[in-house]
């Protein structure tokens, strides 16, 4: 990384925002940064937030869903994890914790307002942004995103055609649950997930 990166990566990573001065009510559990900047990786990842399995891991997607993005990606673990290729940043850096219900609740909001716009500054060199999940892209595309996840994601072809440097594509999540939606969105398989991969295959190069 660069000096200017590895500084603000140092920062994140001994952040306590969450927990001192919350939005809200603070964390219920210590802070766990979890985040891959990176000086030279053409690729970025905007997820939502760490899960539990990532939390205790201290490593991104390392869990099912993370299965299923690589796959999406048609890329191997070994790119996948290279900072070289890949940067990952997700709007929230710690998992958040869980609802009543057992389900992860939505990313810190005190997050991306400190440390996103700074990180996004000094990786210039990216010039592919995968929006994945609604909180990404409400972040990367304002009042532009459409209603839903699905009508964002649908309309995927004319945000590539509007955006440069970062060009965007909106994914939705890679949980379980997206093999219903797939199901009913079967152009997601059929016509974004070829040109993703061609996408991502154009910037890390052939397969070994």
């Amino acid at each position: 990384m660069s000096l200017e990166l590895d500084r603000l990566f140092s920062e994140i990573m001994a952040c306590r925002i969450c927990v001192e001065h919350p939005v809200g009510k603070p964390m219920p559990h210590e802070p766990r940064p979890v985040v891959r900047p990176s000086a030279t990786a053409r690729i970025l990842i905007a997820g939502q937030a760490p899960g539990t399995k990532v939390h205790l891991s201290g490593a991104p997607f390392t869990d099912a869903s993370g299965d299923r993005l690589r796959d999406w990606l048609g890329a191997s673990s070994e790119e996948f994890y290279d900072p070289a290729k890949f940067a990952i940043v997700s709007m929230g850096f710690c998992f958040p914790g869980q609802d009543a219900k057992g389900g992860d609740l939505p990313p810190r909001r005190e997050c991306a307002p400190a440390w996103r716009a700074r990180l996004m500054a000094l990786m210039p060199q990216v010039d592919l942004v995968l929006a994945v999940g609604q909180y990404a892209q409400r972040w990367h595309l304002g009042n532009t995103r459409a209603g839903t996840l699905t009508e964002t994601v649908a309309g995927w072809r004319g945000i590539w055609e509007r955006s440069s440097s970062p060009h965007l594509l909106p994914l939705p999540h890679p949980s379980w649950r997206t093999f219903a939606w797939a199901k009913r969105n079967p152009w997601f398989e059929m016509e974004l997930l070829p040109f993703l991969k061609a996408e991502i295959r154009n910037r890390l190069g052939p397969t070994k």
